[in-house]
């Protein structure tokens, strides 16, 4: 590969989410400590990320061309195939980023190892250089991971790199008939979770985490377990079944592979809705008369991997 530019994404510290919301540092500040908050937290934060933020930009145009993507931009940037992608920031931005990539490599840095997990953030601003010159030189060690897809009856679709969400656009019940395996029921929920395997540490596992709180009532000796989702499989959840004269509850969860598909047929006369990797501002409607078919896409994406760790993706 013989890459031109190396954009960086990044998302707004929340320090800039709320300068842009009053304006000034003063004001913000004024805000934040008016309801005991610690606005030395946000300080500290913002700091150590444009910290990181320099640093790679620093290494990076000694060896290439770069530019800055805020993650707002991202639906409507597009990506070139002489690009490199480097993502400085949470998961949840790989995730982001990675629905629109083209299969482009992706290099992620964790800027602040002490608050963010980094499950999908391999590399720091120390030896993220490795994997730009693995690029380079066309000598990946890269995760391959397929995106899941929502199919609707129209010919539109969405691709989701960690998950996709079916349900309602508010804090309403979502009506759907619900078809899996041979079994087809009408259901009443807060909505659906379809995940890869690069989701299962993100919102799924709330699900599991809230499953486990409720069951531990009763059971106090039950340990926390989740499924271990493979590369090929999604696992879908619904959420908060709600069991009526017309609703049920027989289907649940289950997984999903090449051979297996999830129909859900909206029930919804408006505000429903299929969005994917918490990105709400790019969405499909999903109202009466539509028909969703979820399985695994054909994209990829390619997530650079650190030689020196083992990738928990």
């Amino acid at each position: 590969m013989d890459p031109e530019y190396a954009i960086i994404v990044k998302n707004k510290t929340r320090l800039e989410g709320l300068i842009a919301r009053f304006n000034t540092k003063a004001q913000a500040k004024f805000y934040i400590e008016s309801l005991s908050g610690d606005f030395r937290d946000y300080e500290l934060e913002h700091d150590t990320f444009h910290r990181v933020l320099d640093g790679v930009q620093t290494n990076l145009s000694k060896v290439i061309k770069c530019k800055i993507v805020e993650r707002e931009f991202l639906p409507s940037y597009i990506f070139s195939e002489k690009n490199i992608i480097v993502v400085v920031g949470q998961d949840g931005l790989v995730a982001n980023t990675a629905k629109y990539s083209k299969g482009l490599p992706i290099i992620a840095i964790n800027p602040d190892k002490n608050r963010y997990d980094g499950v999908l953030l391999p590399f720091d601003v120390d030896n993220f250089i490795e994997g730009v010159f693995s690029v380079f030189e066309d000598k990946l060690y890269a995760n391959i991971l397929q995106f899941a897809e929502a199919k609707l009856n129209d010919g539109q679709r969405l691709l989701a790199f960690s998950d996709l969400f079916i349900g309602p656009s508010s804090h309403t019940s979502a009506r759907y008939i619900i078809s899996y395996k041979n079994q087809k029921e009408e259901q009443s929920s807060s909505g659906i979770i379809i995940s890869t395997a690069a989701g299962a540490t993100g919102w799924l596992s709330s699900l599991f985490n809230m499953a486990f709180g409720l069951t531990h009532l009763l059971h106090e000796d039950l340990e926390l377990k989740r499924p271990a989702i493979k590369s090929n499989q999604l696992l879908f959840a619904v959420r908060e079944p709600f069991k009526s004269i017309r609703s049920k509850i027989g289907i649940t969860a289950g997984e999903i592979q090449n051979s297996t598909k999830l129909f859900i047929e909206s029930l919804m006369p408006s505000n429903g809705i299929i969005f994917s990797d918490g990105i709400e501002s790019d969405f499909l409607e999903f109202n009466s008369g539509s028909t969703a078919e979820i399985g695994l896409a054909e994209e990829k994406a390619v997530l650079v991997l650190n030689r020196n760790t083992t990738s928990s993706s």
